[in-house]
């Protein structure tokens, strides 16, 4: 109970330079995998905290290990996301990204000055607990192949390998002053389907001399939906979109070639591969049919995230022990999809949810739009909460 209260008052002291952070990170947002000067202000601050960071993993990846009493006793992992999107923030507030264009939408700024905090804190406690915390702040979350794993592959989770690792994740639509945990399956697969219909265009009044890619394509489109309509049992979520078609021809012109860009979301390895093959089969069997050819590639992407039941249970009780049991929520699936699965599928993994909602300032914005935003006071629990779950693990 003392070190509990003791890092609850680091974590409340520690705030304000928390949110500084925070707001410089803001300010100063760089794409996946274009991380460098993120990635040199996080040595930096390691540094400072008195950490021996090492660089450079999978390109801009930075880690360091906090070693308590008898470090060799348990290893817990903790990591953060580093990278930013392709998007114009429209919020004015005095941290405004200033790289036009690229702002930090998905809140991996909050996750890594929050990762930043419990650094500090976890060094000042370090004679209070046993065993060793390594620090991941990893690059390119939002891009296949996803930074974490390039760092799996870099070894970032061995010599020695953790016994869990945890991670958290903004959630929008849960208040401030909350986290949400959710034992067991809890996030999908993602894979990005790039189709190219190829016809043969011409004046759009004469189409009795046309292959029209645009008509084969919608055809196409429809015909896909039956993979998750007729073919996935109801019993798998399964989710494919499309939100890009380009037919790049006019009010009487039909164009040669029509390219459409879509997304394929799963929580289930097996359908996940023999969904992929039916699409690519009906799609080619249209095309063909309608006197057209087709070009589909799917970029394989993440696999599904999930939290180890045995491990998330006894952080949700952590969380629910230093925030209160009101604050701490159950989860229900959620169908987008993260890079941190790829850890959950090498080591017992619980990654749970901050909320930063607060609709009495008006900070309602989902993430990937360009109003998101955060009340800061999460950053407190951010850090806060990270360094308690870190602890009881290393207890147990």
């Amino acid at each position: 109970m003392e070190l509990k209260k003791k890092v609850q008052e680091l974590a409340k002291d520690s705030h304000g330079e928390i949110v500084k952070t925070r707001r410089h990170l803001h300010q100063h947002p760089e794409l996946s995998f274009q991380e460098y000067q993120t990635a040199k202000f996080v040595a930096e601050r390691l540094k400072e905290i008195g950490l021996s960071p090492q660089e450079g993993i999978a390109g801009t990846g930075v880690t360091a290990i906090i070693k308590g009493k008898n470090p060799e006793k348990k290893m817990v992992a903790l990591r953060a996301d580093m990278d930013a999107l392709p998007i114009v923030e429209a919020n004015e507030v005095p941290y405004k990204s200033q790289n036009n264009g690229v702002m930090h939408a998905c809140g991996h700024d909050v996750h890594t000055s929050s990762l930043l905090g419990a650094a500090s804190i976890l060094n000042k406690v370090k004679e209070d607990f046993e065993g060793s915390v390594k620090l991941i702040f990893q690059p390119g979350e939002e891009k296949i192949p996803g930074g974490a794993s390039l760092m799996i592959k870099e070894g970032v989770l061995k010599n020695p390998k953790p016994a869990g690792i945890i991670g958290q994740h903004v959630m929008p639509y849960l208040p401030v002053g909350t986290v949400g945990f959710r034992e067991g399956m809890y996030m999908a697969s993602a894979d990005e389907i790039y189709i190219t219909v190829k016809g043969k265009g011409g004046h759009a009044a004469m189409p009795e001399s046309l292959v029209d890619p645009v008509l084969i394509a919608s055809h196409i489109i429809v015909a896909l939906q039956q993979v998750v309509s007729r073919n996935s049992s109801p019993k798998i979520p399964s989710v494919l979109s499309f939100g890009k078609v380009i037919a790049n021809g006019a009010t009487n012109v039909i164009p040669n070639e029509v390219y459409i860009e879509g997304t394929f979301r799963t929580l289930n390895e097996p359908w996940r591969a023999e969904a992929k093959e039916k699409m690519v089969k009906i799609a080619k069997g249209i095309a063909e049919g309608m006197g057209a050819e087709v070009d589909f590639d799917i970029k394989h992407g993440y696999p599904f995230l999930a939290n180890d039941p045995e491990l998330t249970k006894k952080l949700k009780n952590a969380a629910i022990s230093y925030m209160g049991e009101e604050n701490v929520i159950d989860l229900d699936i959620w169908m987008a999809a993260e890079d941190f699965a790829f850890y959950s599928h090498e080591v017992d993994a619980c990654f749970y949810r901050l909320g930063v909602r607060n609709e009495e300032k008006g900070i309602i914005s989902g993430v990937h739009t360009p109003t998101f935003d955060i009340d800061e006071a999460a950053l407190e629990t951010g850090a806060g909460l990270l360094v308690w779950l870190a602890i009881t693990e290393l207890q147990h």
